[in-house]
């Protein structure tokens, strides 16, 4: 007991010691457990876990899509085609896959944000070796639910899935306050970072607490509808906010990338600065828009005319510091 615990001492050492290895060892993670949980559960469904039936590819399944969501319509489309299952509810394999992919693509960039950030390798270290465990634990549990064909949020029905459930609210709050820190440290005055840069993170930050708070809300709204003896309203109601947690959560990815692209291009700092803040209004303006037509609901036509208006500008104004950034990245080289 004695040897593994001075194993793990020099292990943490090491890592505390060398960031760059550190960094490299948890990309590798966030890669690997992404790519397997969606591998993974494809291999389930498609050989390993078929349907319990003679023949399955003589089963109809009948499913209502809104043909006026594209990207929605072509999801059930690939999915019926691929399982012959839906693409929602509890126990649908888009679950696993999207947890696999949006923890994945989380960690990368907190990861590689961290390292502009004024922070000791100690308190680096700990903060983003929490964040892997967290994101490792929530990504298992739910892909572990579903492969027994069970949901993972707001199911208490045996001993094992109410510790899975607490296992997953336990993780989730972890997450926020290991965000929520790196929030801070982000607004800490770090001059060896460009301007530009720090306000990209420090944006991006901002809308991934916003989207942790909104993850929370809806398992808080998904558990208190399961306290109340509705289990079926929560899972038909708890993932309402979903547009709005998806949109908000990988501005730190992209408002970032953006001015990393622009430091490549031959400008003056004040110049990139305007482009970052181009398209983090645009960011912004889409995500506020998302929000309010998820909270609002359906509305007149007037107001869809108004919620295609803005999202239109939103997308414009990001596409264009996108194309702006692209651009003087190309004539530097």
């Amino acid at each position: 007991m004695e040897s593994l615990w001075k194993d793990a001492s020099y292990s943490v050492r090491t890592l505390v010691r060398t960031p760059t290895f550190t960094a490299a060892a948890v990309l590798s993670l966030a890669l690997g457990v992404g790519a397997n949980t969606t591998v993974f559960t494809v291999i389930n469904a498609l050989f390993l876990n078929p349907l319990p039936v003679d023949q399955p590819a003589r089963l109809v399944a009948v499913n209502t899509l809104d043909t006026k969501n594209t990207t929605q319509f072509l999801s059930h489309l690939g999915i019926l085609a691929i399982r012959g299952g839906s693409w929602e509810g509890p126990l649908s394999l888009r679950k696993a896959a999207t947890f696999g992919l949006s923890f994945g693509l989380t960690l990368v960039t907190v990861v590689w944000v961290a390292s502009f950030l004024r922070l000791s390798d100690r308190w680096r270290s700990a903060l983003l070796g929490t964040f892997t465990v967290a994101c490792v634990l929530e990504t298992v549990l739910v892909s572990l639910q579903v492969w027994r064909g069970v949901p993972s949020h707001y199911n208490l029905e045996t001993t094992f899935d109410a510790l899975v459930a607490r296992t997953l609210a336990a993780g989730g709050a972890a997450l926020i306050a290991i965000v929520i820190a790196l929030t801070l440290a982000a607004f800490r005055a770090n001059p060896t970072v460009p301007i530009s840069l720090r306000i990209a993170i420090r944006i991006g930050f901002v809308t991934l607490v916003a989207s942790l708070i909104v993850g929370a809300l809806m398992i808080a709204k998904g558990m208190l509808l399961v306290f109340a003896g509705n289990p079926q309203a929560a899972y038909a109601t708890g993932g309402s906010l979903k547009p709005t947690h998806a949109v908000t959560m990988h501005a730190i990815l992209v408002l970032p990338l953006l001015s990393w692209l622009l430091s490549f291009a031959n400008w003056s700092e004040r110049r990139r600065l305007g482009v970052v803040l181009l398209g983090a209004a645009g960011y912004v303006l889409l995500a506020v828009v998302v929000a309010v037509e998820n909270v609002a609901g359906p509305t007149s036509s007037k107001a869809a005319l108004a919620v295609v208006a803005f999202s239109g500008l939103g997308v414009l104004a990001l596409l264009s510091a996108g194309l702006l950034a692209l651009r003087g990245s190309r004539r530097h080289e």
